[in-house]
């Protein structure tokens, strides 16, 4: 017998049969292929906050909502690497499936997009046409005809089950997005993640930021508790919990980490594990718990940057301050134009972020201990980098000496250049002011010694006028050190008078003086008889803040002395004030009227509208307790035009209380009480909260009915009422020139 077959049958055809004989046939029937629509990855563990960007997704899933233009049929979520995308997006989803708004399924693709070798959108294609239930003998051999049999099939779908989820995570460009996008007028949604914006798409976009101070908190609490429900270590150092988000830069994957390694050693304190992260360049060191790592997860995205933007954003990661100006990053970079282009894509990347104010950029602070240890652990990159900040210092140098020249500007005086006028001068330094004092620190380095002492000496005007003491005490003790080191007597003499003035402002007058001391014998040492007039003026005002009043008389005295021998009359016009404040302390108040009087004169010839304006103040203290309270008024009034003009609401919130206690001295409740909520105001203007408070108090105890008698404390005789608030003022000239 013979016979053929032909594919999935026997053929019979030409066969002679001798005898009987029987054939058995099987019939096959081809099943449709297994589909993967329930592909979506499990629920983070522990998953916590997020409950705005949560609701924002949902809301572009919903399909009970109305219809919205074409871009919410795509929701981005972009953010740094180690944000808690996928955990988010994975969460949105499984709440999406659980209200049942797509009954088709889930589809999910990891794209890989920073790894080496990223998935490509044809590759993609092929896994969710497989997910999809099409045999892979099926499936097209262009991608064209593959991306057409793709929607072909959701379409499909749509008409069989409803809508479906497709959940592309770890995409790094729209090209590995696009042909994943279902057809027109479907109600599929598309979910991707990525570490760039991907603006190209037309999606929603949803950018993630760190976790709040509390989220970060319920992070690792829960995470704790999840491994064992009696762990009470957040509970128990709760503050140090929020210092160890701070060192996580509430960065949920380092939070992840530190929580594992919190749970890997039970009996480890927090604040251990604080201590650990506390060194900012080793912090991502300990940041790995043998599965998981910040540092590698930075590595995938600045493994794909090109040299450009790899070499900006270690610059960046040296820059001092929170956050850097345009200007600074370009004088960073060491070009003659703005890298704008190179910024825009580090920021599309989430490496980069807008500051505080407009063309400001910041870091993440682990993104920022990324790049310092990047450039540390290569020697080409560290002589890179500090060739960069001396760029920087040089450019804060001659930016701050400009700014601090319009500070000092009196008419007569040539016009400064560079900035427009005081107000401008004064803007810049406020928003460089972090940069600023973090850069006169880098003067520990000889390499930035010279530089960041005349640093310091440009901002000495500008932090008393501020009245940020800390900055400025830190500076001064800068100053010192390097000076001290380098054996310049007469710059240590200069910042050893800065550093006094800023402690006696601050209120340490103890160690002022010392400060103070120290200068005066340096400057007598240097023979520089101005600069030593400067220090035996402040030395007098220290005394006199210390009760010394005998020795602030001859200090002050000594300086006057000193200036009229060198025809220093600007600096007589201080001492005068300052003399002024200590007859007032002795009772001497003719004599104070008379000294105050001449600083008025002298600042007046001087122009030096400014300081005028604590003379007037003085004087009408010094006219209050003679009695002579019309006058005291006046005076007052006169200071306060000032301080409104120069915007010193401090002053202002001191003159005014002064005010207070003239009216009250009238016996003119209401005025007392106007002029305490009007001094409360200025304060609050000038950020002085506690003075702010302290003028309400005394608002509020006013009784603004004409009183019967003299027994309201605010209306006893001057002698019950509170001390006035004098002016007191200090000299500092910074040295000019470069040596």
């Amino acid at each position: 017998m013979t016979n053929g077959y032909d594919g999935d049958h026997l053929d019979f055809r030409g066969v002679k049969v001798t005898g009987p004989f029987t054939a058995k046939a099987e019939y096959h029937q081809h099943g449709p292929a297994p589909t993967a629509l329930d592909a979506l990855p499990a629920r983070a563990v522990g998953f916590t906050g997020r409950d705005g960007e949560l609701r924002a997704l949902l809301d572009a899933f919903d399909p009970s909502a109305p219809e919205r233009p074409a871009a919410v049929l795509v929701a981005a979520v972009s953010g740094l690497g180690g944000i808690g995308k996928t955990a988010l997006a994975v969460e949105a989803a499984h709440e999406a499936c659980e209200r049942g708004w797509f009954p088709g399924g889930v589809l999910f693709v990891d794209l890989h997009g920073y790894d080496d070798d990223p998935v490509t959108a044809d590759q993609a294609l092929q896994a969710l046409l497989r997910a999809l239930g099409i045999e892979p003998e099926h499936i097209p051999a262009t991608a064209d005809e593959r991306a057409a049999l793709y929607r072909s099939t959701l379409a499909q779908r749509a008409q069989e089950r409803g809508s479906v989820l497709v959940l592309a995570d770890n995409a790094s460009s729209p090209a590995q997005i696009r042909p994943l996008l279902p057809g027109r007028g479907e109600r599929h949604r598309v979910l991707v993640t990525s570490r760039d914006r991907l603006p190209q798409l037309g999606a929603r976009l949803l950018p993630l930021d760190e976790l709040t101070p509390e989220e970060a908190y319920d992070l690792l609490d829960l995470a704790l508790r999840i491994a064992n429900p009696d762990d009470s270590r957040c509970a128990d150092e709760a503050e140090v919990v929020s210092t160890l988000a701070e060192r996580c830069g509430h960065l949920p994957l380092a939070l992840q980490i530190a929580a594992a390694l919190l749970v890997a050693e039970r009996d480890k304190p927090v604040a251990e594990l604080v201590a650990e992260l506390t060194e900012f360049r080793d912090r991502l060191d300990h940041l790995d718990d043998g599965e998981r790592s910040v540092r590698a997860a930075f590595d995938l995205s600045y493994r794909r940057l090109p040299p450009d933007q790899a070499r900006l954003l270690r610059l960046l990661a040296l820059a001092p301050g929170s956050d850097t100006s345009a200007e600074a990053v370009t004088a960073l970079a060491a070009t003659n134009v703005f890298p704008a282009r190179a910024l825009e894509a580090l920021a599309r990347a989430h490496l980069v972020e807008r500051g505080s104010g407009r063309r400001r950029w910041r870091l993440h602070g682990l993104v920022r201990a990324y790049g310092a240890s990047v450039v540390a652990g290569d020697p080409d990159l560290t002589e890179e980098g500090e060739a960069a900040r001396e760029w920087l210092l040089e450019f804060y140098w001659r930016c701050a000496d400009a700014a601090d020249d319009h500070l000092r500007w009196l008419p007569g005086m040539p016009e400064p250049g560079r900035f427009a006028g005081r107000a401008e001068a004064l803007a810049w330094l406020d928003a460089e002011r972090a940069g600023l004092i973090a850069a006169v620190q880098w003067g520990v380095e000889e390499r930035y010694a010279f530089t960041a002492v005349m640093l310091a000496e440009c901002l000495v005007n500008y932090l008393e006028w501020r009245r940020y003491f800390d900055d400025w005490i830190t500076v001064g003790r800068v100053g010192q050190e390097i000076t001290h080191r380098a054996g310049d007597r007469l710059r240590e003499a200069v910042a050893w008078n800065s550093l006094g003035i800023a402690l006696w402002a601050a209120g340490r007058v103890a160690e002022a003086i010392d400060a103070l001391t120290c200068a005066r014998d340096l400057f007598q040492a240097t023979k520089d008889r101005r600069r030593e007039a400067e220090a035996w003026n402040n030395l007098g005002g220290a005394f006199r803040e210390a009760g010394r009043v005998a020795e602030a008389i001859d200090a002050l005295t000594r300086a006057r002395d000193l200036h009229e021998a060198v025809g220093d009359r600007h600096g007589e016009a201080f001492t005068w004030n300052n003399l002024g404040l200590t007859l007032q302390g002795a009772g001497r108040v003719a004599e104070a009227i008379d000294a105050h009087t001449r600083a008025r004169d002298l600042y007046q010839a001087a122009e030096d509208r400014r300081r005028e304006a604590a003379a007037w103040n003085n004087l009408g203290c010094a006219l209050r307790k003679a009695g002579r309270v019309a006058e005291a008024i006046r005076a007052f009034g006169q200071a306060m035009e000032i301080h409104r003009e120069f915007g010193d609401w401090y002053g202002a919130g001191q003159t005014f209380e002064n005010l207070a206690l003239a009216h009250a001295s009238a016996h003119r409740p209401t005025e007392v009480r106007t002029a305490y909520l009007q001094a409360a105001d200025a304060y609050t203007r000038a950020e002085a909260l506690d003075e702010a408070d302290r003028a309400r108090v005394r608002a509020e105890a006013t009784d603004p009915r004409p009183a019967s008698s003299n027994s309201h404390p605010l209306t006893a005789p001057p002698k019950a009422n509170p001390p006035p608030n004098l002016r007191a003022t200090s000299t500092y000239n910074k040295i000019t020139g470069v040596e």
